[in-house]
């Protein structure tokens, strides 16, 4: 998997099989948690366990591994509904978090770098984006969401597999990646790592890299802290497991556009995009996640090819067809470091 918001002073990284950005904003972090006053509180949003059943869940994982539960699936996106982050940017790399806790209607700043308030860098324009946790698969129509939460379990399945090439029937079995020895230690002026932990591919996006267990525990708890000292809680509770997961897919990357936004027909290509073969469809979704290593190498390409195997199960499964699909990402240019 890979991972999210980048700046020209941010390296994106590969991962196991995915390749995520690690975070390098100039500066260094103003977290103080200062709390602003948020809206009033919304209405309780229905469990996710309206959308899917548990008999669902098991049908779709027959040989997942004991670890990734029906019950913790449905909590980390129950939970993580109630969570809204807006992300604004100053000058490329200067970043502001709020973090707004729907249930005690409150909004906290959890990230604002050292350079936020520097002349320079206010005069530049803003840009700012708000990822609404809620809208995990629930935006749209039902076709839509459907269609969405296929291509979000393809893409775990295919990172958590373990079984025959051809079965899609053998997803959320990995814990972490294979190869744990390998040093994931981006440099991250925001997010630096803890002495003594390591920053391997975990969970159903095998997240990686200090960056970005950092960025994803600011969103998920409001505090960095919590997933860059421990960040074995990605493989030792599946409710947090799951919860990086869908920030992964909701969030936004800084040239690229959210999974969930691909998938719902909110992201449309810019000229720019169209020169370079990106078009919307599953295959975009296949470019955010791992396009360096799976895109631009025809439709052949095996990972790429399994990935669509897997939305092509997980559709059949959820009773609906992706007709129009822009499936392979084989002629689709990479996003650029």
């Amino acid at each position: 998997m890979k991972l999210i918001i980048s700046s020209a002073k941010l390296a994106i990284i590969s991962l196991c099989t995915i390749s995520l950005l690690s975070f390098n904003c100039k500066g260094t972090s103003n977290n103080n948690n200062t709390s602003k006053p948020a809206a009033a509180k919304p209405a309780a949003k229905p469990s996710f366990a309206k959308f899917l059943s548990k008999q669902q869940f098991n049908d779709l994982f027959p040989q997942r591994d004991k670890f990734y539960t029906y019950e913790a699936f449905i909590k980390a996106v129950d939970e993580l509904a109630n969570i809204s982050v807006k992300v604004t940017r100053r000058s490329l790399s200067i970043y502001q978090l709020i973090r707004t806790d729907k249930r005690a209607g409150k909004a906290t700043v959890v990230r604002q770098d050292v350079d936020w308030n520097e002349a320079w860098a206010k005069v530049k324009p803003d840009s700012s984006y708000i990822i609404d946790y809620a809208n995990f698969c629930t935006e749209k129509d039902a076709i839509t969401n459907k269609r969405e939460l296929a291509a979000f379990f393809a893409h775990i399945a295919h990172e958590t597999r373990h079984g025959m090439n051809g079965e899609y029937k053998d997803g959320l079995m990995l814990l972490h990646e294979d190869n744990t020895t390998l040093n994931y230690f981006g440099d991250s002026d925001e997010y630096p790592p803890f002495k003594g932990q390591k920053y391997y591919g975990r969970g159903p996006m095998q997240i990686s890299y200090n960056g970005n267990y950092g960025y994803a525990s600011d969103c998920i708890f409001g505090d960095e802290k919590v997933l860059l000292n421990n960040p074995g809680l990605v493989e030792t509770d599946p409710v947090v497991a799951f919860k990086t997961a869908v920030y992964f897919w909701m969030t936004p990357q800084t040239h690229k556009p959210s999974a969930h936004d691909v998938m719902i027909g909110k992201w449309q290509p810019t000229a720019a995009d169209k020169a370079k073969g990106r078009v919307p469809g599953f295959g975009m979704t296949v470019n955010i996640v791992n396009g360096e290593l799976e895109c631009n190498k025809g439709d052949n390409m095996y990972s790429m090819k399994d990935r669509i195997g897997f939305y092509q199960f997980f559709l059949t499964k959820l009773g609906v067809t992706d007709p129009n699909c822009a499936c392979s990402c084989g002629k689709m240019e990479p996003y650029k470091n």
